[in-house]
């Protein structure tokens, strides 16, 4: 069956990241996991990785962001031009 768009639908609306409920579709990700393993650590596991991800979320950021953002810190601020080992 072939769904027709709504009228408001544009195809700006593709960028928009999936959702499940309110929570973004890659903090849900671990709930999928603690269904697969039902135990009190995989619970805590998912909820800290969902309030990870919640809050990144909430300051803008996606995971790979975060990651460019955490390897730059890491890097330092001075960027030499020529390797260490010359």
């Amino acid at each position: 069956m072939i769904r027709n768009p709504s009228p408001s639908a544009h195809w700006r609306d593709s960028a928009r990241s999936a959702r499940f409920f309110i929570v973004d579709a890659q903090a849900a990700f671990p709930l999928l996991l603690f269904l697969m393993h039902i135990t009190l650590w995989t619970f805590i596991v998912a909820v800290v990785t969902m309030l990870f991800f919640t809050v990144l979320n909430r300051f803008g950021f996606s995971v790979i962001v975060f990651g460019r953002l955490v390897r730059s810190f890491m890097a330092g601020k001075r960027k030499s031009a020529y390797p260490w080992w010359l």
